[in-house]
């Protein structure tokens, strides 16, 4: 791809401020096919008997269903919710009947499922390719836009199925039905003058709007948590990538002024002020620990998930001295996506005497910054550095801690496999610092065992090779002959091939350990400037590819084009 020409694309003229597009036009979302009945031979039991169930009703069960094998059907809560939920479904006849989640037999309908699965993998290729050419005709006709006379990819424009909610961590709403999205429950955004989207025959959409203000195609609120969904452009976009491109700008901004914003948070450590204190020491918080600044929400709307300004006197431990070290704060809480944080960390003395002072008097349930308010540090932080947010503190930290662990791991003389393992111990320090978790893989032990019995193959091939080299070596000693000496070169060359492929296996087995409970993806994603990464990949010579996939390579185009291998966030 031309340099010249991809970054003109991301320097065409700039819009007057807060306008986004002047021509945007598409065909709205594509909705997920409506429900289609179980086979007549496919059954529903309760309490041993069979019984046939409306519509409405085997389709929340079928949702179920399709869950048995998972762990989050054995969670009293889910199971709990999505009872409390399907049975608001059922018509007056199934509640009388249905009253008991144990007495449920979904057994059949999870067979059903599983078979049609295994059906689908089977399927001769020639159907495969049909299905595929389906899928890509959808793709064709909903999935692209003009945008200011861009044909321009979109990301999701597939409305979510309805099913059961699940969330991440021990999330109190999982289990409850996630309903379908209707037209009437979506609001359209194109241009006055483009080809209005038509709705689906017999529907009309909740409303239509002309906003060019905004880069969402259409959106709609999801039932659970009442939060706005939005269809909206792909990552590679021109949009898109602007606005990520201007993102890890503002952050590189924040390299400028950070050591004075430190100097100033210190120094309002011993402010007269309690609530400047508390904002100083919160400020702390997020540069040191990454932590979210944590916003406002109504009250059993969500779980019981904070931020750094909503933490409570429950959620922190003071301890003078622990594990050999002094001043250590001991974090447990509930954070984004109910994950949970936890964290014994060493902090400055004032920090310290702080804390104990916001602390004193105070119930467990207490907020711990009882004067300090989201909007009050952000409002702080935009006065500090315009455009400054406790997020850009995260990707700024985050890129940052990425290039300096970077140029610690990295070691110019290590193969790609030893390269790209480096940058995968830097990647997890920014994950670790992000508090990035997922729980282990459920195929971990099983991919873990596959690859040891390699390591355990190809160990065995390196002795019995080591043994041909001494044979070979041997033999040439009692002929000293040509044919005898390129022999030993021959099983030499072989045994340092085998060495290197135990060598990258063993690499392998030590990467797969080390991020099993690690989430990469999200910080790689959203935090990291991609910039840096490419920079590496052009230095020490590794294949782009290798670090991110070809949808990622679309999303950050134009890191790859910008960055040099000098690149310095």
């Amino acid at each position: 791809m031309d340099f010249l020409c991809v970054y003109s694309r991301w320097e065409e003229e700039k819009k007057e401020d807060g306008v986004k597009w002047m021509q945007l036009e598409h065909r709205g979302p594509y909705f997920v096919p409506l429900y289609e009945p179980l086979p007549e031979d496919v059954q529903f039991y309760y309490d041993g008997k069979p019984l046939k169930l409306s519509l409405a009703t085997e389709e929340i069960a079928t949702f179920y269903a399709k869950m048995l094998d998972h762990e989050y059907t054995t969670k009293e809560i889910f199971q709990n919710n999505f009872f409390h939920d399907w049975r608001k479904e059922m018509t007056s006849e199934e509640q009388e009947i249905i009253k008991d989640l144990e007495k449920c037999d979904f057994r059949e309908i999870h067979k059903y499922f599983v078979d049609k699965n295994e059906a689908r993998k089977a399927l001769p290729k020639e159907e495969k390719q049909k299905l595929k050419e389906e899928a890509d005709k959808i793709q064709e006709e909903y999935g692209y836009c003009i945008l200011d006379g861009h044909r321009e990819k979109i990301g999701n424009f597939k409305t979510e199925p309805p099913g059961l909610f699940r969330g991440r961590g021990e999330h109190p709403k999982m289990g409850m039905l996630k309903k379908r999205i209707m037209p009437e429950d979506v609001i359209i955004n194109c241009s006055r003058d483009s080809k209005i989207p038509e709705p689906p025959e017999g529907h009309r959409w909740k409303e239509v709007r002309f906003d060019n203000t905004v880069t969402w195609l259409a959106s709609w609120t999801e039932n659970i948590q009442n939060t706005w969904k939005y269809i909206m452009l792909n990552p590679s976009s021109k949009l898109k990538g602007e606005k990520d491109w201007q993102k890890y700008e503002v952050a590189r901004r924040l390299k400028g002024v950070v050591h004075t914003i430190r100097a100033q948070y210190r120094r309002d450590w011993k402010s007269k002020e309690l609530k400047k204190r508390q904002r100083a020491v919160a400020l702390y918080f997020i540069d040191k620990l990454a932590l979210r600044a944590g916003n406002e929400k109504e009250e059993g709307e969500t779980a019981d998930t904070v931020g750094c300004c909503s933490l409570r006197v429950e959620h922190i431990q003071l301890h003078a001295q622990l594990d050999g070290q002094e001043h250590v704060v001991e974090f447990d809480f509930l954070g984004k996506d109910s994950i949970r944080y936890y964290n014994k960390v060493s902090v400055e003395k004032p920090v310290f005497k702080n804390l104990q002072l916001f602390m004193k008097n105070k119930d467990p349930t207490d907020d711990l910054f009882d004067l300090l308010t989201t909007a009050f540090l952000n409002k702080h932080l935009q006065h500090l550095m315009d455009g400054l947010t406790a997020k850009v503190f995260r990707t700024y930290n985050a890129s940052i801690t990425l290039q300096e662990q970077l140029k610690a791991l990295t070691n110019p003389e290590d193969d790609v496999a030893g390269k790209l393992l480096s940058y995968n111990r830097a990647n997890r320090a920014v994950a670790i610092l992000c508090n990035h978790q997922r729980s282990i893989p459920k195929t971990y032990a099983r991919s873990m065992q596959v690859l040891q019995q390699k390591i355990d193959a190809k160990k065995k091939q390196v002795e019995e090779a080591q043994e041909e080299v001494k044979k070979a070596e041997d033999e040439f000693k009692d002929t000293e002959d040509a044919k005898a000496e390129a022999n030993v070169e021959k099983k030499k060359k072989l045994l340092k091939r085998l060495e290197e492929q135990l060598a990258k296996l063993n690499i392998q087995a030590t990467d797969k350990e080390e991020n099993k409970q690690i989430a990469l993806g999200t910080s790689k994603l959203n935090y990291l400037d991609p910039r840096i990464s490419v920079a590496w990949c052009k230095k020490f010579g590794i294949p782009i590819e290798r670090i991110y996939n070809k949808t990622q390579r679309e999303k950050f185009a134009w890191a790859i084009d910008m960055a040099g291998e000098d690149f310095e966030f």
